[in-house]
């Protein structure tokens, strides 16, 4: 087994892609060569759903600036996606220097002194693209002063069997004494997207917290024009991205919802189910907390399913390195 480090871990997206073994869309998606050696968090409810979903003895509850790399064993990969708010292009006017967005020097820190032989780092889209280009340029200069070669690919979860439409940066580190060059998996669903009925099999459900007042409605129609509104999805399409505050979506943004009655102008949110399976989190997978918790859980997590792909190019590259 190959031992695995996981920051940033959120509730458990990557982790669940990367160990495998789960059920997906009739899909099995069979167990990885990896275990988790080391798992940290700052945020305690999403652990809480790491603990009810894996087993690690190592898995702890804090801020990783005040962890000592000594304190964390060696391993073969390291898995983090840093947080990504400072980068999102959606709040271009978040500050990209921001103490948030230099928790990719802590990633830094841990690959630089534990030296593994891969290391995979996650963000937003707008990570490529802010400041023209130079954010991303300065954390492929400290990967690379850290001793690793840096591949990178804008990577869309429909592309790999996820019912989202969900854009994200890939970085993944081959330690410099490893001579060959990493290619990222191939799409596998580019032409055959998988639909959003397969994460949300009836329009109209009987949970009435999930539906828009009228007056939200009624809000919706009379924003202004340039609004972006009440974004209907399209069971037959992939959905597009669900974010971290599901619980607040509003009909008068970017956020996707779903219009169940036209006639009737009868719209609702997704179900914590359902964004758990727009992300491609298994319906074993277990979620500790409210309503509200879930929904940040999900939102922040890495899809399992396109991590599956990529976990699984990994552990093949590896072997065939040995």
């Amino acid at each position: 087994m190959l031992k695995a480090t996981s920051l940033f871990a959120g509730c458990g997206g990557a982790d669940c892609g990367m160990l495998g073994n789960f059920e997906f869309n009739k899909i099995k998606y069979s167990r990885l060569p990896f275990e988790l050696s080391y798992v940290i968090d700052i945020n305690e409810k999403a652990i809480n759903t790491h603990k009810l979903n894996f087993s690690c003895e190592n898995v702890v509850v804090g801020d990783i600036c005040d962890v000592s790399v000594d304190s964390v064993p060696d391993s073969d990969l390291v898995v983090g996606g840093f947080p990504c708010q400072s980068f999102s292009t959606v709040n271009p006017t978040k500050d990209p220097f921001d103490e948030r967005a230099n928790l990719y020097k802590e990633m830094v820190r841990f690959v630089k002194a534990k030296q593994p032989r891969v290391f995979i780092a996650e963000n937003v889209k707008g990570f490529m693209t802010l400041h023209r280009g130079s954010i991303i340029k300065k954390v492929r200069e400290a990967f690379e002063n850290a001793g690793y070669a840096v591949y990178t690919s804008l990577m869309n979860a429909a592309d790999y069997g996820v019912p989202q439409r969900r854009e994200r940066v890939f970085m993944v580190g081959v330690r410099n004494d490893i001579s060959a060059a990493y290619t990222f998996p191939l799409p596998v669903t580019a032409k055959n997207p998988v639909p959003l009925s397969v994460a949300v099999p009836l329009l109209a459900i009987e949970e009435k917290k999930y539906y828009f007042s009228e007056r939200a409605v009624q809000g919706m129609k009379n924003a202004k024009n340039n609004m972006k509104r009440g974004l209907a999805q399209n069971l037959n399409e992939p959905c597009l991205t669900v974010t971290s505050h599901l619980a607040k979506v509003s009909l008068n943004s970017r956020d996707p919802v779903l219009l169940v009655d036209p006639d009737k102008e009868l719209y609702r949110r997704f179900t914590p189910r359902e964004a758990a399976r727009i992300q491609s989190f298994p319906d074993t997978f277990a979620f500790a907390g409210g309503d509200l918790d879930t929904y940040r859980q999900i939102g922040n997590a890495i899809a399992p399913v396109m991590f599956w792909h990529i976990a699984k190019s990994i552990s093949d590259f590896l072997a065939n390195q040995c």
